[in-house]
């Protein structure tokens, strides 16, 4: 079973048998209140209809379409739906079947790019610590989690990290801190160290979230967006998590207001429902490699059998008109504040919390170090006697909900977490 301690899992096994809108239902029918949208992507809730009928109908209609050589209609509706979604600089976009594959096709991207324009010598990359980019050997080389890749040797070459944004110094900041944004500067020691030359492009995902919901400070991605932007560096943002509302717009691009030349997304493309990875696209970088080709050459020598593939596509289609029709965007930045000073309210529980993170309907909690035990104990607690799922991972207690939850739910979600927080004290 894929990041679990199978020997663990199978002493007490955690079964979900179905879903619908904010609960999974075990097999004796327990309902269980999903405060993690699954793993961060079913941002629509469970089983919505206008999703689930979409996949029904393609699969009725075409199953599966080569990707090669080939295409069908709605891999091209999806696109348009896609960058009409994002931000304005963004007009092409490239399928995938996870945000994994989303990262390793946006890393090549960016080395075509550069290759095309006259610098294929730009092949370094620089990631952040703490920083998550999936599971390829090309995101756990940019990734900053060394137990990712502890196992896999060293991963590709030719890679450095910015330092972390987690300050101990800012613990229980509410949202954004106003200090910090020197911290991108680091990129500039980096370029120094390498050679602006060398590097082809940053990777950061907005708000690192496997790390815990390490925020950015204000300014922060804007003056990497400067650094990268007077060297010649493109700025990839990885919105695998970010991307889709959970911030309350539809990219963090968009929240922060710094623009990407390439954003990865998956997860709540299609809500969960279908597999789906996608690299967004700027319009430059898309024209100097497509024109820049000689004609009759595949401009990017790369892609997924299952690119694009079209329940995916219906799924995706539904999904984003579902979104828009629902204004669940809207919805979580209106609940923003009532999810932060719900979250907020825990730390009087337990001495032993030792920060509180939070932004857009994004939260964790974090306990003092104990090698993630006390963290993993609330998990279970919180499954199997309060009806609640959130995630551990390390020493915090991470939260996602679905766009679709309400007052109530956080209420209850924090009310919850709090019954197993003292449970496992």
């Amino acid at each position: 079973m894929p990041f679990t301690a199978n020997r663990q899992y199978k002493s007490q096994p955690r079964l979900l048998e179905r879903a619908k809108d904010m609960h999974y239902y075990d097999q004796s029918g327990r309902a269980v209140l999903d405060g993690t949208a699954g793993l961060w992507c079913c941002n629509a809730g469970h089983n919505r209809s206008a999703i689930t009928q979409a996949i029904q109908s393609q699969a009725d209609t075409l199953d599966y379409a080569p990707s090669f050589q080939m295409g069908h209609p709605l891999a091209f509706e999806a696109a348009k739906r896609l960058v009409d979604m994002a931000p304005d600089n963004l007009t092409h976009a490239f399928f995938a079947n996870s945000g994994s594959e989303a990262v390793d096709s946006a890393m090549k991207i960016a080395l075509a790019y550069h290759a095309v324009n006259g610098q294929p010598q730009r092949t370094r990359f620089i990631g952040r610590h703490g920083g998550y980019h999936g599971v390829g050997f090309g995101g756990i080389s940019v990734g900053g989690l060394v137990n990712n890749r502890r196992q896999f040797g060293h991963g590709l070459s030719g890679v450095d990290h910015l330092p972390s944004l987690k300050d101990p110094k800012l613990a229980f900041t509410k949202g954004q801190s106003n200090e910090g944004a020197d911290k991108a500067d680091h990129l500039i020691e980096l370029i120094g160290l390498h050679g602006a030359d060398t590097i082809a492009a940053v990777i950061v995902e907005p708000v690192q979230g496997s790390a815990g919901v390490i925020v950015p400070p204000e300014g922060y991605l804007q003056r990497l967006r400067e650094h990268c932007d007077a060297h010649g560096i493109l700025l990839i943002l990885d919105e695998v998590i970010t991307g889709f509302g959970r911030l309350g717009a539809p990219f963090a691009a968009q929240r922060f207001d710094v623009r990407a030349d390439l954003i990865t997304c998956a997860k709540g493309l299609t809500s969960g429902t279908v597999p789906m990875g996608a690299v967004l696209v700027d319009q430059k970088v898309h024209d100097t490699m497509v024109n820049g080709a000689p004609e009759g050459q595949i401009e990017l020598f790369h892609g997924y059998t299952y690119s694009g593939h079209p329940l995916a596509a219906a799924s995706a289609i539904a999904t984003l008109e579902l979104y828009q029709h629902e204004n669940l965007f809207d919805r979580a930045r209106e609940l923003e504040g009532y999810w932060e000073s719900a979250l907020h309210s825990l730390r009087e529980l337990d001495d032993g919390i030792v920060d509180i993170r939070n932004l857009g309907l994004m939260g964790a909690v974090e306990f003092e170090p104990s090698g993630g035990t006390r963290a993993y104990r609330i998990f279970e607690n919180a499954f199997f006697e309060q009806d609640l799922l959130v995630r551990a991972s390390g020493d915090f207690i991470v939260m996602s909900p679905p766009l679709i939850l309400t007052k109530a739910d956080i209420d209850q979600i924090v009310t919850r977490l709090g019954k197993a927080i003292q449970a496992c004290r």
